[in-house]
């Protein structure tokens, strides 16, 4: 479904551009000292098949979040090919779509919209995502009267009833209370049951561990290791542990 092949993703971090004018003008970005320049990913090769469940484990800056949006193409690779296969549905900012002035249930439409479903296809789910999302009433106020939580379990509501093949999520199983986050797993391994593919990150071992059949462990924008779950954690506990 998914494979990297020797990707990089690269930054240029200079200090000499002082403007806008110098960030538009190609000429002077030419002109850029390498010296700045930052690998989020360097020559990164995975592939993940149908059915999968991936978690995604390093420390911060490591490149989990890069990877996350090379898949869902908000941002392209400098090097490498990147082949994906079947529709994605990107939870990555979960609640970040929303239209404050509007309610829930015209936002409910709008990011819809936003992930690529039709008018219709929200309109059969629609009842099935409120329930989810254990908004009530409150799914006909506007979203700017809406706790965080409110916001961020209606979001993820609408994010994974998406008819997708790949489901991408970012620290989306943090949203609401324990008793949410349960239902949110078992949501997840319904979707896995069925057969689509899952690319998980998460700072949450326990999760990963739960739903996960492989990890992939990211060290400095590099593989340190693609595999069992278990192994997995073992190597991110030692990275934990023992580096700098």
């Amino acid at each position: 479904m998914i494979t990297f092949k020797n990707v990089t993703k690269k930054y240029y971090l200079s200090k000499h551009v002082d403007s806008l004018r110098n960030i538009f003008s190609f000429k002077k970005y030419d002109h850029l000292q390498r010296d700045n320049e930052f690998y989020a990913l360097k020559d990164v090769s995975f592939e993940i098949k149908l059915g999968d469940c991936v978690g995604i484990l390093g420390r911060n800056g490591a490149g989990k979040s890069t990877i996350l949006k090379l898949i869902s193409r908000i941002t392209l690779p400098t090097e490498g090919e990147i082949s994906i296969s079947g529709r994605v549905a990107s939870l990555l900012e979960v609640g970040s779509g929303f239209h404050h002035e509007l309610s829930g249930y015209d936002n409910v439409f709008l990011l819809g919209a936003i992930l690529g479903m039709s008018s219709q296809e929200v309109s059969t789910k629609i009842q099935e995502i409120i329930d989810f999302a254990e908004i009530g009433e409150f799914i006909y106020e506007p979203v700017k009267f809406y706790s965080s939580g409110m916001s961020l379990r209606l979001a993820f509501a609408v994010g994974v009833s998406l008819d997708s093949e790949i489901f991408i999520i970012d620290e989306a199983l943090s949203v609401g209370d324990a008793n949410f986050q349960k239902k949110c797993l078992d949501k997840l391994n319904t979707i896995i049951n069925s057969g689509k593919t899952i690319v998980f990150v998460s700072h949450d071992i326990k999760q990963v561990e739960k739903i996960c059949n492989k990890t992939l462990v990211m060290k400095h924008g590099q593989v340190e290791y693609y595999g069992d779950t278990t192994e997995g954690i073992k190597r991110y506990e030692a990275l934990l542990t023992y580096q700098n």
